[in-house]
């Protein structure tokens, strides 16, 4: 059996009444668990551990948590379970951090936070641990939702939106806040409704930039992405996610473009749009062509 050579004092919850000290040693195995992680976050925060993990607060590492999450949704669309594992891993230290900042704080520890979601699975799923009947996916969520409500005493579905929050990226915002709009009833019949709304928002703000308010640009443009989203909606598509996809077509398309032009010897800085844009064609062929060649 093998200890890090490492000692610190650490007053552990059911000891700091007493003024009782405990010595705690880590030691090195082959496996750890999450009691193992727990222990190691709380060395490292205590008085003679890292001095950078001891500084930290919720504030000063949140958008890590941010970070991370993104992180494990690129190792989920690159199909790397390694990855995967990894990076949920990376998130497990987020919340054993901001666990242990409230440990120390006496308010509550990582068994509190297992404890309240364990809890809140089993009310939130009476067609599960209750009578409710759930015979479908759809089912389920309106279920979910319906306790959801009932709990947190939301009486209106103004009430159920203002809940999204507003830290979520803007587009997904968007469409959650759409989407339970939709559930009352305030939608549109079908897809030419969402289609037409985002001409009407185009056009209003081409006449906000004829004006050339700043400010009337900026929440006629709001509009546009908002009607967009709702489109998004209609056809099925998460919004979020197509705009990621635009985005990195729009890279490899890019990057091809750099490529031709500087095997011909053009500079991109130099060349007119309808020059670029001959390249870009180019580029599209190409990524068509690979495309094709990957099917088979």
């Amino acid at each position: 059996m093998k200890f890090y050579p490492f000692y610190c004092i650490i007053y552990l919850d059911k000891l700091i009444e007493s003024g009782d000290i405990l010595a705690v040693e880590l030691e090195l195995k082959e496996k750890y668990g999450i009691d193992d992680l727990i222990s190691i976050v709380t060395l490292l925060r205590s008085p003679d551990g890292c001095p950078w993990d001891r500084a930290q607060t919720h504030s000063s590492i949140k958008k890590n948590l941010i970070e991370e999450a993104y992180e494990v949704i690129e190792a989920i669309n690159q199909q790397s379970t390694d990855g995967l594992k990894e990076e949920l891993g990376d998130i497990l230290l987020q919340v054993a951090l901001h666990c242990e900042m409230e440990r120390e704080r006496g308010t509550f520890d990582f068994d509190d936070v297992c404890n309240d979601i364990c809890q809140k699975l089993i009310v939130r799923h009476p067609h599960v641990f209750g009578e409710v009947k759930a015979n479908n996916a759809d089912e389920a969520l309106q279920s979910w939702d319906a306790v959801k409500q009932s709990l947190k005493g939301i009486k209106s579905q103004g009430q159920y939106m203002s809940s999204v929050p507003k830290e979520l990226p803007a587009l997904m915002r968007a469409q959650k806040v759409q989407s339970k709009a939709a559930k009352v009833g305030f939608d549109w019949d079908n897809s030419r409704g969402a289609f037409s709304k985002v001409n009407e928002e185009i056009n209003e703000l081409i006449i906000a930039v004829e004006h050339n308010s700043q400010s009337e640009i900026e929440e006629e443009f709001g509009d546009v992405l908002f009607s967009c989203v709702n489109v998004a909606r209609f056809i099925g598509v998460d919004s979020e996610e197509a705009l990621t996809g635009a985005t990195d077509k729009f890279i490899k398309r890019f990057t091809i473009v750099e490529q031709l032009a500087k095997e011909k010897g053009i500079s991109m800085k130099d060349s007119s749009i309808e020059e670029l844009d001959l390249l870009w064609d180019d580029a599209k062929e190409i990524l068509a062509g690979n495309s094709k060649t990957e099917e088979f």
